[in-house]
């Protein structure tokens, strides 16, 4: 049930990657994030910060995957697989509060849903 759970996330995780992606590339997506500060395309030191978490993202998608087991992972560097995981779910727990907290419809709907439900399944992932 572990591997499933993983990949659920990682549909989620690329989700969201994309859309920090699509934002670093310049989508006029600014209302949806931030509070809804930059109506349009996000100016481009965020834009910057956008491409970082796309990446994060992305890194976290596949501690996620390694840790269910439905990716490998360096048999060296397995140790890290569980509190890694657990910082991820601890980080996307903090992540669904500042979106709840936000102004935009958008991020205390869509973005805080989704966060929310990442913090849950990574941890699922975590405790197996």
């Amino acid at each position: 049930m572990t591997i499933p759970a993983a990949v659920l996330a990682a549909i989620l995780f690329l989700g969201m990657a994309a859309f920090q992606a699509s934002l670093a590339l310049g989508a006029p997506l600014g209302a949806h994030v931030l509070g809804g500060r930059y109506p349009g395309a996000l100016p481009s030191r965020l834009r910057a910060f956008s491409a970082i978490a796309a990446a994060i993202l992305v890194g976290g998608t596949l501690v996620i995957l390694a840790r269910a087991g439905a990716i490998g992972w360096p048999a060296s560097a397995a140790g890290l697989l569980a509190p890694a995981s657990w910082a991820i779910a601890a980080f996307l727990v903090l992540n669904t509060l500042g979106n709840l907290a936000s102004k935009s419809r958008f991020e205390r709907t869509v973005l805080a849903a989704t966060t929310a439900a990442l913090a849950v399944i990574s941890a699922y992932v975590a405790l197996s």
